[in-house]
């Protein structure tokens, strides 16, 4: 029964294929035995991690085993303030880690609650109500407006059936459901009318189906599988501090043993050399990197919240920074999720309708010059049929007491939300009418309505009858070519005509104009009664009609997101649009947003089901449009993108788009309209609904990721500095430059402040008009290695340098020993402290504004102040080997610190003038990401 096309199965065959009655139900006995067989109709949850094992998976990353080594080496040399602090950043890492990880397996939680609680069937013949977890297959349900459809279900009446599927399918209206049978095999599940699925909302009419599928056999219980099934990916960020952890630890061992070894070789003191290498090592490590990059991106989080989107999982922040791609969801994400009626076709004439949304404020407009309604009978005309041919209406929303204040006070006319109750085909027309002049509360006191004939999937139309000033009036909406065939006259020029052949053949001409710009169009008409004519059926009345003309309306775009894209093309970030929608509608949106440029294809979820993995590989870059897609659809695309390289950024708000959001390198969900499953298997959650905060998001990502850059450079360089100092002294033969104590002092205090400064600065103007970096790049791309390595070794050789200038120069004895690790000592903090500047742009220290970046100015003023208070407080004095300066030697400080940054400067220059090339244009959806 699993690969059956239920669709497809007659009524007859259906009942025979599962054994039950379509009048009565099943036995009750029959429906007991049928739930041992099949089980119970919910969705597993899959493996439970308990949240011990879950605390504990977070001391598996290979960063956290190494500062565990450094807490311990820290430890053997009784610095215990160091391997306190040590611990407590890996016990922050791991709670923020633990959260995280606890809150995203909520998802599937979230999932079940879209299940109904309980169900009316018919067992035995009788209707009784059972929990919907003892549903199972053959079982007849009974449906009813407000219903949640309790599983998946074939049809077998439907009475003005519709139910909203957005959240499952990506259809951006209700959907009107019947009992005939679909003779297409393959047909997505928005094409599939006759077929009821769990999870959905009855929005109107009344109905009855058998039960087909049950729990995880369910539409809804194959997107929980494949949320179940779905691995996160490592994000950048996390493989590259892994990277670098493992770069490091090997690096400081192979440089302890050296360092060591040289030392013993020349003589020195075992022990001393011992703790002067172990001290290298814990310098060689950035013990602070972690909680740098947790407080940089804690720090992004904030930001990024006043710009409505809101983080769940830090290391996305520096994802979307690399994203190369936004795949995004077309209903509620890029439009309003507002049906909205823009063009209307009157007696031969087209007008262009403005106003955006449910507030009822446009105009009407032909040929660009505004039209008077009240001057305009045929357009007045539609607009009545409009309003009074219609169930749904529109409520403004008062935000709190201050609101039910302006309420009483008759000044609400300026403030809350207009929304809309009913359906939204139906709203779009209230709205029209409203924003024109005729709102239908206008028209209560004129026009009484006697008697509704509803719009089924059978009739096409709707009509209403109405008592007006004595007479009788019939209004009827509904699909033109079905309209058209019932009415004998036409509105023109305010007149009624005949209906000829060539009218006819305009009004059609109008109507398929309309369809092809993707608008849903709708035909108006009515019909005066005359006293002996008879309305008991909508046979008798809706015949001879006068037709008035069309509307055509569409879920228009949200005026930001075109500007949202254009900012996405000039920074290389291709744009796909994915969605459960027709393919006419998809393309014609994405046309008036820019996101196919030319040659860029379009394809339907039928057209992808025939794609082999190869052939979508191949393809995939020319790709745009994605239309009448399944979830499974939505997850092979995002996969297909990052076989091919890419970062991709998924973005939805329906329970459809939850496993694609969590196997997309980073899934954003919408806040506002998202259902609970898509924003638990996020990483991002838009507060605002907006395209435009992705773009914001990526923004600060960016610069995340370059401040991050920036600290390792600063970090590395410096330690590179340390060490090579040490190292060469020892293969040279001289003294310690540096005493344990005076590294741990540099590594915990002078290095930490103006690094952690670095991870608050400004980004650069720039940083939005470059290709994004590849996922694969190097954590040292970029010439970062070389800026690190070369920095370092200039650091290191001039701090040497002052070092062997003071030995020389100063009295003999053991007080010029040290003096000249003094001297050192400031040599190499006031070097770095320049070079935290320098870190701050890819081109020169000069390059920015040394003030703009405060925190950076006091972080180093307090290193300053603490390096002085080492060197001229007597109680520190002993500790820390120091003693004071004099201007001789503050002078050779301040040469010697200052070289590294004069050379290099000199240096960028020259390399910049040689690579100096004309700026490349960035192409409309560059097919692979380029680094920077």
């Amino acid at each position: 029964m699993e690969n059956t096309n239920w669709h497809q199965l007659t009524k007859e065959t259906l009942i025979e294929q599962l054994e039950c009655s379509s009048q009565s139900g099943l036995a009750p006995e029959e429906a007991k035995a049928r739930l041992v067989k099949y089980g119970r109709n919910e969705l597993s949850e899959g493996a439970k991690i308990s949240a011990v094992k879950l605390f504990l998976n977070q001391f598996k990353d290979f960063m956290v085993v190494v500062l565990v080594g450094a807490t311990l080496i820290s430890g053997l040399l009784g610095e215990y303030l160091d391997a306190i602090t040590i611990i407590a950043i890996i016990c922050i890492n791991s709670v923020l880690g633990f959260v995280q990880e606890f809150r995203a397996e909520k998802s599937l939680r979230a999932l079940k609650e879209l299940s109904a609680p309980s169900a009316k069937v018919l067992r035995g013949g009788k209707s009784v109500t059972v929990p919907a977890v003892e549903l199972v297959p053959g079982d007849l349900v009974l449906l009813e407006s407000g219903d949640r459809i309790p599983a998946d279900i074939r049809f077998l009446e439907a009475n003005s059936c519709y139910a909203e599927e957005s959240a499952l399918t990506g259809e951006s209206v209700p959907v009107g459901k019947h009992a005939a049978v679909i003779n297409e095999p393959e047909l997505p599940l928005g094409d599939q009318r006759n077929i009821g699925f769990m999870g959905t909302m009855m929005t109107g009419g009344t109905g009855r189906g058998i039960v087909i599928r049950t729990g995880m056999k369910t539409e809804m219980g194959k997107i929980a599988d494949l949320i179940q099934q779905t691995e996160e990916m490592e994000t950048p960020l996390q493989h590259r501090l892994e990277q670098l952890g493992k770069i490091l630890i090997v690096v400081a061992l192979c440089l302890t043993v050296l360092v060591v070894g040289a030392g013993i070789l020349h003589g020195q003191p075992a022990y001393g050399m011992f703790l002067a290498g172990v001290s290298l090592a814990v310098a060689a490590i950035p013990e602070g990197l972690p909680a740098i990059v947790t407080v940089a991106l804690a720090l992004g989080v904030q930001r990024m919240i006043k710009r409505k989107a809101i983080v769940r999982k830090l290391p996305s922040v520096e994802t979307l920074g690399c994203a190369s791609v936004i795949c995004s969801d077309k209903t509620g994400t890029l439009t309003q999720n507002k049906m909205t009626v823009t063009s209307m076709w009157i007696g031969g004439r087209t007008l262009d309708v403005t106003g955006e949304g449910y507030d009822p404020v446009g105009s009407v407009n032909e040929n660009g010059q505004s039209v008077e309604v009240k001057h305009d009978a045929s357009l007045r005309r539609a607009l009545q049929v409009a309003a009074l041919c219609n169930n749904a209406s529109l409520v403004r929303e008062e935000a709190g007491e201050e609101g039910k204040k302006r309420k009483s006070n008759k000044e609400a006319s300026g403030s809350g939300e207009w929304t809309l109750k009913g359906d939204p085909t139906e709203g779009a027309l209230t709205v029209l009418s409203a924003k024109l002049g005729v709102p239908a509360s206008s028209l209560e006191g004129l026009y009484k309505r006697e008697k509704e004939f509803p719009f089924d999937s059978d009739r096409k139309r709707m009509s209403v009858l109405v008592s007006h000033q004595g007479g009788k009036l019939i209004c009827t909406k509904g699909a033109p070519d079905v309209l058209m065939e019932l009415c004998s006259y036409v509105l023109w020029d305010g007149k009624v005509v005949p209906f000829t052949g060539t009218l006819r053949q305009k009004a059609k001409q109008a109507a398929e104009s309309m369809a092809q710009s993707a608008l849903r169009v709708l035909g108006l008409a009515y019909r005066d009664l005359r006293p002996q004519d008879r309305y008991d059926s909508a046979t008798d009345v809706e015949a001879q009609l006068v037709f008035v003309g069309l509307t055509g309306m569409i879920d228009p775009p949200r005026r930001e997101v075109k500007d949202a894209i254009a900012v996405c093309r000039r920074a290389g970030i291709k744009t796909v649009m994915i969605t459960g929608d027709h393919q006419l509608t998809a393309e014609a949106i994405a046309g008036q947003l820019g996101i196919i440029p030319r040659g860029g294809l379009s394809v339907s979820g039928r057209d992808l089901s025939a794609m082999s993995d190869d052939e979508l590989d191949k393809t995939v870059e020319s790709i745009y449009v994605y239309a009448r897609v399944s979830p499974e659809h939505k997850l092979r695309i995002v996969k297909a993108l990052q076989r091919r390289g890419h970062v991709v950024a998924m973005t939805g708000d329906g329970v459809n788009d939850a496993p694609a959001i969590k196997a997309a390198d980073i899934g954003i969900a919408m806040g506002i309209t998202g259902t609970d499953v898509s924003k638990e298997a996020s990483s991002l959650v838009l507060g605002d609904d907006n395209f435009a905060s992705i773009v914001s998001a990526i923004e600060e990502g960016r610069a995340i990721y370059e401040n991050i850059r920036k600290f390792i450079r600063y970090l590395l360089a410096s330690n590179v500095g340390e060490i090579l100092t040490m190292f060469l002294a020892m293969m040279a033969g001289l003294p310690l430059p540096l005493v344990p104590i005076q590294i741990l002092w540099v590594n915990l205090v002078t290095d930490g402040l103006p690094a952690m400064a670095l991870g608050v600065d400004q980004a650069e103007k720039d940083l939005m008009q470059v290709k994004p970096r590849s996922a694969k790049e190097n954590i040292f791309a970029r010439r970062l290695g070389w800026k690190i390595i070369s920095r370092g070794i200039l650091i290191g050789v001039c701090t040497l340098g002052a070092f062997w200038i003071t030995l020389k120069t100063a009295p003999q004895g053991q007080q010029s020993l040290v003096l000249a690790q003094t001297v050192a000592f400031a040599t190499l903090v006031m070097a770095q402290l320049i070079h935290v500047f320098d870190c701050r742009s890819s081109r020169s220290i000069f390059h920015r504004n040394f003030f703009q970046n405060r925190y950076l100015v006091l972080a180093v003023l307090s290193s300053l102040l603490l390096m002085l208070m080492v060197m001229y407080v007597p109680l520190l004095q002993p500790i820390f080997k120091t003693v004071p300066l004099g201007l001789r030697e503050w002078c050779l400080v301040f040469v010697s610190a200052g070289i590294p940054t004069f050379l290099m400067g000199i240096g960028s220059v020259m390399g910049s003038s040689k690579r100096r090339k004309p700026k490349s244009k960035l192409t409309y959806g560059g097919t692979k990401p380029v680094a920077r």
